[in-house]
């Protein structure tokens, strides 16, 4: 292996805390890696790993070399992407938020496959929050307001939210018709946020103020598609977007409540590692889903 694709190697390891995992990313055998990252310590006279049966962490003296080695890379990928007309080509690991993916994303992704056929693309759904680097992802397209520091972002769109109920429940429960009245034995379906493990209360726009509203939640959830069923169901009010509940009112299965106050657009950003210059195959990436995503919501 030469020095340049071991310092890469040595890069991932840190990033993903596991030899097997970089070795996979990277498609070389495990024994490969683990004798180029060797040959590297023993070059550099310098331990850069702790190991452990259960975790891979770098050393005082590897957490430095890791810094030099992100701006060798990134340099060395800067300088061949300027002389090599060439398409993007390799793997693409992008994670999305709730249900992006199957209603704004895949619809229109045979268009990217088609423009840059060189590059394999692996998607991964959840609601659960991601590190990026510990877990090997390039990219990732989150829905809200954005707090890690450490994480670049390009803001994609803003949705427009809706508030919403099953008429079974408005039936048993009355249809409010001010903030004030919610008090009046309504109930939502609680929501547990993946970044603060709390409850995230309903929301209202109301005379230029953004007011919070948290209601009894007899039943929680983690998970968009739960969100959404125990709504139908008729167990409480929720606020999603409104791209994923205008379906469900058009076929009369859900009502839209207090309209004239509807909670606050939720912005969706694609967020990456600060601290790694993009890839020639994410920048595409990027663009493009900026460009799908422009008229969302």
């Amino acid at each position: 292996m030469d020095r340049f694709t071991a310092l890469r190697a040595f890069v991932r390891i840190v990033e993903r805390r596991s030899f097997s995992r970089a070795a996979e990313d990277l498609g070389l055998p495990r024994a490969t890696v683990t004798d180029a990252i060797k040959a590297l310590e023993q070059r550099l006279g310098v331990r850069l790993l702790h190991r452990t049966t259960r975790v891979v962490v770098p050393t005082l003296e590897g957490e430095a070399f890791y810094g030099r080695c992100l701006r060798l890379i990134a340099d060395m990928d800067d300088a061949e992407a300027a002389f090599r007309d060439v398409p993007p080509r390799g793997p693409l690991r992008i994670e999305v938020h709730g249900t992006l993916g199957r209603h704004l994303l895949f619809p229109h992704l045979p268009d990217f496959l088609q423009r840059y056929p060189d590059i394999e693309l692996e998607v991964s759904e959840g609601d659960r929050y991601v590190d990026l680097l510990r877990e090997g992802v390039d990219g990732a397209i989150r829905v809200g307001t954005l707090a890690d520091s450490d994480l670049a972002a390009r803001r994609l769109a803003l949705l427009r939210e809706v508030t919403v109920a099953s008429p079974p429940y408005v039936q048993a429960h009355g249809r409010p018709e001010s903030i004030a009245s919610l008090a009046a034995g309504h109930q939502m379906v609680g929501y547990r946020s993946s970044a603060t493990g709390q409850l995230i209360p309903l929301e209202f726009q109301q005379g230029g103020q953004v007011r919070h509203v948290p209601l009894p939640a007899r039943v929680r959830v983690s998970g968009a598609d739960a969100f959404l069923g125990a709504a139908l169901a008729g167990l409480g009010i929720i606020q999603a977007p409104r791209y994923r509940m205008d379906p469900y009112i058009a076929r009369g299965q859900l009502l839209e409540l207090l309209p004239g106050m509807p909670p606050t657009p939720s912005p969706v950003s694609l967020v990456y590692p600060r601290n790694r210059t993009p890839s020639p195959r994410l920048r595409v990436f990027i663009d493009w889903v900026a460009a799908v995503f422009e008229h969302a919501g």
